[in-house]
């Protein structure tokens, strides 16, 4: 079987939500790529931090919302 030959340059996630409040919907997206250095990187590590922060931020701003409509 071949094996990928391909080297990560960056990664990106976006993170997106929709909440409803009432009657009305509210979008909550966020999203952010970042540059591999070169060497040893751990893939799986800096994969989840990018995913643990995107949805940290989504996460956040969500909870401003729903701070404003109480």
């Amino acid at each position: 079987m071949k094996e990928s030959k391909a080297i990560p340059i960056t990664i990106k996630a976006t993170s997106r939500v929709a909440l409803k409040i009432r009657d009305n919907f509210y979008t909550v997206e966020y999203s952010e790529e970042r540059a591999v250095p070169d060497g040893d990187v751990d893939m799986a590590f800096e994969r989840s931090a990018l995913w643990d922060d995107v949805n940290k931020c989504v996460d956040d701003q969500c909870e401003e919302i729903l701070k404003t409509f109480k």
